[in-house]
């Protein structure tokens, strides 16, 4: 009961001295446990809009739901670490992690390699646990109460004791969860700091942490560890590493470290420590922290006469603003996908894009959301493709992770460019796109040269024709944009070779042998998450997915009546998903449709695109009903750096980017009764959806600047010029 009665007056601290800022409710509406039950793998802990550090609790177990560090399920912490990833369905990270503790820490690991917080774990119950966007705090069994919070590079933390005695904080560089491993740590103490680096491996190849850490107070000693056996020094190196530090605490009092992250070296961590936090106000950081989410958010002013409705909402938004991830220290240094140190000169260099999962809408969301930041990605990719040879694939820390297919830098670019956005070199932009679509990678040379790739040559072979197929029109898009008819021709040719892959038989997309011949023994329900014609999904899922050719599709079928009849069937077959080994990904099912993974997400504004606009409407009112909640289950599938939410955001102001790159954002269904967005320049445009209700999806009129609407979409320029959109709904 005591740790509850300590807890509640800090949070109340916190939350007074942010309730003066602008819209303050705002980050009331956000609850950062949403997601963390079972599979969209997000982390609850304090981080910066796209900041480098995420400050966040540990349960110390390792398991696809535990990607992010922390599962809602679990009831231990071993730490708080500061790196984390947001939603992804591989785990790594988790770097620089500390435990206190008012009990005595054992130090005997039962085995090489054994991480000493892992075996000290501490209970804790969740009603013991608080958070908002940029703070954290837990109540742990232990006896400390831990409050955390961060700037765009430091993590900071409070610790306050529960009783008289010592506090133990344990800094654990041999922590690791899931993929990650360490590879060659240090650790020092110089009487004032304490200093370290973390080099590990995983799903990021090789990746460097270092770090200076400061303490409010002088430890009564400080003890270093190298695989359980203590040094006889104040330094020590390995790859199983960890330190003690010691301090007598009074009940009630506090201990509070901060600490600067850096890629680069130790003097970038001390720098950007020493330029980001000055003092020790725990509380005045929690609250910029706070007031940062609170500018972030704003961009979009929305309400609901369902609370529930603007508390998903402003989640998703704030979720879709975790990632990409800042990656430059504050003098512009930054590490490379070569393993070289740089100058990011006239921007910010950035990390963590899951391109594959993203291009879909988050890239378009920020191109409304953040628009001040899409030269710092496309030059981050340009640099990327001087560093490494080709534009990133999926870039994490500064390493190539080549996780999932196709070559999706390029729609973002493509978009870029199409919505003129200044701030980076185009010629340099289309030079790393001609080069990256065709190299000889993941059967993209095939792609290009037989115009599908075959099935006995590449593994998820159809995937791979269908994503190559969005990219070459997005190439085709940029050529266009920049005056190269030839070149435009030429990726136009290439975008149609879905077609190639679609057996007009059937109906369905399907493996193709080199011969022409097409795979023999097809089910369009059988799914193979290692081995298979598809990635992470099926034939009923992936025959959609032409985002560029809309039209072109529905001519495979034979007639629109036939493809918009078997669009239908989509969202009502009855049948499961085959296969001893079907991908885990394949969830959120409405019918086949599976809202848990990224190629179904603009499946159901195919409707709307093809002449029956009020199906758009009942299946994405549905999807959001059904698949988006306001619990710690309330995401369908892996969040993916924020694609999940991104498709919410969009989809909730009754507005999505089916087409990546082409600049139109197709009608669908508000759940929003409004949403106001506030675009560069003091102008707004304003959504309102008239008669709104949670099962309506019938609309009577689309007005757009009090004009009807006598086309599927609006557009990129419509938005930005301001204005009002106006759906009266029946």
């Amino acid at each position: 009961m005591k740790n509850i009665l300590l807890l509640l007056p800090i949070i109340a601290v916190t939350a007074s001295a942010c309730s003066k800022t602008e819209k303050s409710d705002l980050t009331s509406k956000v609850d950062v446990f949403i997601g963390t039950l079972p599979h969209g793998h997000v982390f609850p802990g304090a981080t910066t809009p796209f900041g480098m550090v995420q400050m966040s609790p540990d349960n110390g177990t390792s398991g696809w739901d535990w990607c992010s560090g922390y599962n809602y399920s679990d009831t231990v912490i071993a730490g708080f670490s500061h790196t984390h990833l947001s939603g992804t369905g591989i785990g790594d990270l988790c770097d620089i992690l500390f435990l206190p503790s008012m009990k005595a820490i054992s130090t005997e690991l039962p085995a090489p390699g054994e991480s000493v917080a892992k075996i000290n774990r501490s209970t804790f119950s969740h009603k013991n646990e608080n958070a908002h966007p940029g703070y954290y705090s837990v109540a742990l069994d232990n006896g400390v109460i831990v409050e955390l919070t961060a700037t765009p590079r430091c993590g900071i933390q409070r610790y306050t004791a529960c009783s008289d005695g010592v506090m133990s904080v344990v800094v654990d560089l041999g922590f690791a969860i899931n993929w990650d491993a360490p590879e060659s740590c240090s650790l020092n103490w110089n009487g004032t700091s304490l200093t370290g680096s973390r080099i590990s491996h995983g799903w990021a190849d090789r990746q460097y942490e270092y770090f200076t850490s400061q303490f409010s107070r002088s430890p009564v000693s400080v003890k270093m560890f190298n695989e359980g056996n203590a040094a006889d020094s104040m330094g020590v190196s390995g790859k199983n590493i960890f330190c003690i530090l010691s301090f007598a605490m009074k009940n009630d009092e506090s201990l509070i470290v901060k600490t600067g992250l850096s890629a680069v070296d130790a003097d970038g961590a001390a720098n950007n420590l020493k330029t980001e936090v000055q003092g020790w106000d725990f509380t005045a950081k929690s609250a910029e922290t706070m007031a940062s989410w609170q500018k972030a958010l704003g961009v979009i002013e929305a309400s609901s006469a369902d609370i529930k409705n603007e508390k998903v909402f402003y989640t998703a938004l704030y979720h879709s603003m975790i990632a990409p991830n800042l990656y430059n220290d504050a003098d512009g240094r930054y590490r490379g996908t070569d393993g070289k140190i740089h100058i990011a000169k006239n921007f910010n260099n950035y990390t963590v894009f899951s391109l594959w999962d993203t291009y879909r809408a988050e890239h378009p969301l920020f191109t409304i959301i953040a628009p001040e930041r899409i030269p710092d990605f496309i030059n981050t990719f340009i640099n990327i493709y001087r560093e490494q040879g080709k534009l990133p694939v999926w870039s994490l820390d500064g390493n190539e992770t080549n996780c999932m297919i196709g070559y999706h830098s390029v729609p973002v670019i493509a978009d870029a460019i199409h919505k003129k956005f200044k701030g980076f070199d185009y010629d340099q932009a289309w030079e790393a796109s001609v080069h990256s679509s065709n190299l000889d990678f993941m059967g993209l040379k095939l792609f290009n040269e037989l115009g599908y790739i075959p099935s006995e040559l590449e593994n998820q072979s159809v995937s791979k024709t269908l994503e190559y197929s969005v990219d070459a029109w997005c190439m085709h898009q940029m050529a266009l944009d920049l005056g190269k008819k030839e070149e435009a021709d030429l990726y136009l040719g290439r975008s149609k070779n879905y077609k190639n892959v679609f057996n007009p038989d059937l109906g369905f997309v399907r493996g193709r042998l080199k011969d022409g011949s097409w795979r023999g023994d097809f089910d369009p329900l059988y799914s193979n998450h290692e081995q298979s014609d598809f990635t992470e999904g099926n034939a009923w899922q992936y025959t959609w997915l032409v985002p560029h050719d809309v039209d072109g599709l529905a001519s495979l079928f034979g007639s629109k009546e036939k493809f918009l009849s078997r669009l239908d069937s989509l969202f009502n077959i009855k049948e499961s998903v085959r296969g001893e080994n079907a991908s885990a990904d394949i969830s959120g099912l409405i019918g086949q449709y599976a809202h848990g993974n990224e190629p179904s997400h603009h499946i159901a504004y195919l409707f709307a695109m093809e002449g029956q606009p009020e199906k758009t409407r009942y299946y994405v009112k549905k999807i959001m009903n059904a698949l988006y909640s306001d619990g710690k289950d309330g995401l369908c599938g892996n969040e993916d750096c924020g694609q999940m939410s991104a498709w919410y955001v969009l989809s909730a102001m009754g507005i999505y980017p089916v087409n990546p790159a082409d600049g139109k954002f197709i009608l669908g269904c508000p759940a929003l009764d409004k949403a106001v967005i506030n675009v560069p320049g003091g102008k707004s445009f304003t959504i309102v959806a008239i008669n709104n209700g949670r099962d309506k999806y019938r609309v009577r009129r689309i007005l757009l600047n009090n004009r009807p609407v006598d086309r599927s979409y609006i557009t990129y320029d419509e938005i930005m010029a301001g204005g009002e959109l106006k759906f009266i709904m029946e």
